[in-house]
């Protein structure tokens, strides 16, 4: 008989090992879905991430917990993970069984719930038989990209599943964050891309202008003003030397051409007798 379970209810399970299979309905615009399982240790949280078994890492180093891939059945499309209750390690005390539909939001997934099978020695994976349990998930916004549709959990020396049904918007990354999985950033857009994986635009950055260049590298000197030229025609001053005024050295302007006098002359001033060749004849 199958337990037909509402979200938060729990069943016991007697099967040494089982088969959890997610099915949903196909459709034209219906996105794929991939199933997956954290095997979580103390804390709630895996101990590396081997513990993480999905699509790029299909079965447990253990080998308890595997993927069994997917199939197009006539109820709809599977995917299935199995797990050997007596195989799983000790320190092992929760499998979460996941959903993810590669960041499509599952209100496009259509008749989505997850079936747990016997999947002991004595079963036939061709004669399933009557599913142990059944959970049909309703996503709680619809805007989930992943969702942990149940759990496998240890309790009083046996193993329960557990119908979950909480959901992620951001994806399967997300939920694996939350329970200690170490996501590869190298999926992260590039610096200056678009998270759509289009060249952003990027600002382009202010530079300081450079100090003005003096004409061929060389300091420009403030030039002075050019020196007073004398008038035409006037005797230059001696270089190096300020001119003085002719005033200031004989007291009166000295002519043109000729040495300004000593001084003044003398009235009793008299000239030396003459030679006879002065004298008039």
């Amino acid at each position: 008989m199958t337990h037909a379970m509402l979200k938060g209810s729990n069943v016991p399970l007697e099967a040494t090992a089982v088969r959890a299979v997610l099915r949903w309905a196909p459709g034209q615009d219906a996105p794929d879905v991939d199933a997956s399982a954290l095997l979580l240790g103390p804390g709630g949280r895996v101990r590396s991430d081997e513990d993480f078994v999905f699509y790029n890492q299909p079965r447990h180093p253990s080998g308890a917990v595997r993927l069994l891939g997917k199939k197009q059945e006539t109820e709809g499309l599977t995917d299935a993970i199995q797990t050997d209750l007596t195989g799983v390690e000790p320190v092992v005390g929760r499998i979460l069984l996941v959903a993810s539909a590669d960041d499509v939001p599952f209100d496009r997934v259509r008749a989505l719930c997850v079936l747990i099978y016997d999947a002991s020695a004595t079963a036939s994976a061709s004669a399933e038989g009557e599913p142990l349990a059944s959970f049909e998930i309703k996503p709680e916004t619809g805007a989930e990209t992943a969702l942990i549709c149940g759990e496998l959990y240890r309790r009083g020396g046996g193993w329960k599943f557990r119908a979950l049904g909480e959901g992620y918007s951001n994806g399967l990354k997300g939920l694996a964050n939350d329970f200690g999985i170490s996501v590869d950033e190298s999926e992260a857009p590039a610096a200056g891309e678009a998270a759509d994986g289009t060249q952003g635009a990027t600002a382009p950055v202010a530079q300081p202008l450079p100090p003005e260049q003096p004409t061929y590298g060389y300091p420009q000197q403030p030039q002075a003003p050019p020196p007073t030229q004398p008038a035409y025609g006037y005797p230059q001053p001696a270089y190096g030397h300020p001119q003085q005024p002719a005033a200031a050295v004989t007291g009166m302007p000295s002519g043109y051409g000729y040495p300004p006098p000593v001084g003044a002359p003398d009235p009793d001033f008299r000239m030396p007798p003459q030679g006879p060749q002065f004298i008039g004849r």
